[in-house]
């Protein structure tokens, strides 16, 4: 695996990939090197990335960018803890989160996928409370502290006029910052999010990102997004995980993976070149 930035310590505040690899539980073992090679075999799976070692530390936005298909959500629901890792291992403040029960980790970790999950006759505030079930007792009820996280969680993303509101009528990006709530009401140490702007417009998804790298800072959140809004992302992530073509992880500072050539490539094609200069897709030759 190649990285822009060495920057993993068990110890570090917030989240450490250690030789992490991720993928499918479906075939034996094979005695060959897998770093940075995707799609061979290891344990007792089918790796989809290996050899993955990078750091998401606390109160920043961590950006995960790659190519289609390259294993981006396979990684993310890794760290989710929806699939088991094939090997290494997922530390979050120093504890290893494949240690932890499911309950242990619910507390710990907030998730937002693409996944558009049937909500029912639910209302914003009633599917922003679910987030609060990891705290409650055995009767799942919440108590007024929970309600008022509640209110909280929905004033952090600016969604309180939404409390009311059946969630299946809501917006696009209404629906979004009313996950995040969900997410944020569970008082997690770090949120993940797969594509969180994939379906708003271009304020939104300009106002969403924001959000998103204010939360980390205000409330000391891990927070990883993986997206393919590249030009965005590069402008407002304060660090990038880049996995390439060939499944190699670059970590840094945007200015260091887009310094380092790994954007250009993971992305450029015979019609259409990254311009590191300025941040943006430029096509090749005349329409």
């Amino acid at each position: 695996m190649t990285q822009t930035t060495q920057t993993t310590q068990a110890t570090q505040a917030g989240l450490c990939l250690e030789d992490l690899a991720v993928g499918y539980r479906r075939r034996a073992l094979r005695p060959s090197s897998l770093r940075g090679r995707p799609g061979r075999s290891v344990r007792s799976g089918r790796a989809v990335l290996a050899g993955l070692s990078a750091a998401a530390p606390r109160g920043q936005l961590t950006v995960l960018l790659g190519p289609n298909g390259i294993g981006k959500s396979t990684l993310l629901r890794t760290l989710a803890g929806l699939q088991p890792p094939l090997a290494g291992r997922v530390r979050l403040d120093g504890a290893d989160l494949g240690q932890l029960s499911g309950a242990e980790r619910a507390r710990l970790v907030g998730v937002v996928l693409t996944d558009r999950v049937q909500i029912g006759l639910l209302t914003a505030a009633e599917l922003v409370g679910l987030g609060r079930h990891p705290h409650t007792g055995p009767t799942g009820r919440l108590t007024d502290a929970d309600h008022a996280i509640v209110r909280w969680a929905l004033d952090a993303v600016h969604a309180r006029h939404l409390a009311g509101r059946p969630v299946d009528e809501l917006s696009d990006g209404e629906r979004q910052r009313v996950m995040m709530a969900r997410a944020l009401a569970q008082e997690p140490s770090m949120i993940l999010l797969d594509e969180p702007t994939a379906f708003l417009d271009a304020p939104s998804r300009v106002t969403v990102t924001a959000l998103l790298r204010r939360l980390a800072r205000e409330r000391n959140l891990a927070v990883i997004v993986s997206t393919h809004d590249l030009e965005l992302s590069l402008r407002v992530a304060d660090q990038v995980w880049l996995v390439d073509r060939t499944g190699a992880l670059h970590t840094g500072h945007p200015d260091e993976v887009v310094g380092s050539g790994a954007v250009n490539t993971s992305f450029d094609g015979d019609d259409l070149r990254f311009d590191p200069a300025t941040r943006t897709f430029e096509l090749r030759g005349p329409l």
